[in-house]
């Protein structure tokens, strides 16, 4: 997925969970925030960050003219930028799926659609694979503690109960399938974050039941996000 208008500045403070301030071009500007993530390891005053500019933001009704879209984080050689807009892993793997390239037992899925309905849930994907039915939830990562991906950042009774209903789907003969899009490169791994061990029970139970567990990293830039290789799942 590409953006357009990004622009790079510098990361000042976040007075909410919405808003984040920056300085561009030595202007502070108000951003919006694309996720209520806590994102306490990436958001340090003074570091690089991209921000997105939307010319048409006043006769959108927008309340900025700006949102924060990546952060540079370090690396061993240097520093690489991590995409924190929660709505990009859902647009990257749309694209990923409808270009074949990705899953390796069904690399031209069929019937690609969003935010599809089933019993009490409602998923990010669905797709056909060989004549099956497959629903698909995708979670972004920006969580990195070591050169492991972890998620989530945060407690998400709702990302439970879409484990569980996936468990039910298969239950019933669907395919089903979460996804952990790491917004980011060079991660040794992924596991359920520690911290929160209400969702790494939910998730192995899901594995448990059919359920398959998947993790990508993906190649950022300033104005792009793609998915890009696996990464090995430790539950």
């Amino acid at each position: 997925m590409n953006y357009e208008h990004t622009m790079t500045a510098v990361f000042l403070s976040r007075p909410n969970r919405f808003l984040a301030h920056a300085l561009l071009d030595g202007k502070e500007v108000v951003c919006h925030v694309k996720n209520t993530g806590r994102l306490k390891e990436l958001l340090n005053p003074g570091v690089p960050v991209v921000i997105q500019h939307h010319p048409d933001a006043k006769a959108a009704g927008r309340k900025t003219e700006y949102s924060l879209i990546a952060v540079a984080s370090p690396v061993l050689d240097g520093s690489q930028w991590v995409n924190i807009d929660s709505q990009a892993p859902n647009q990257a793997t749309y694209e990923w799926l409808s270009a074949g390239d990705g899953l390796p037992f069904c690399p031209r899925p069929t019937g690609i659609r969003r935010e599809v309905s089933h019993g009490g849930s409602r998923f990010d994907l669905a797709f056909s694979c060989q004549g099956q039915p497959w629903f698909m939830e995708v979670k972004g990562v920006t969580l990195n503690v070591n050169g492991q991906a972890r998620f989530p950042d945060a407690p998400t009774e709702r990302g439970i109960r879409h484990l569980h209903g996936l468990s039910d789907a298969v239950k019933e003969g669907f395919g089903a399938a979460v996804l952990f899009v790491l917004q980011m490169q060079d991660c040794a791994s992924f596991s359920p974050n520690p911290d929160h061990p209400e969702f790494g029970e939910a998730l192995r139970y899901a594995k448990d039941h059919g359920v398959h567990i998947w993790a990508w990293d993906c190649e950022v830039s300033e104005a792009s996000m793609k998915i890009r290789q696996p990464v090995p799942v430790i539950l």
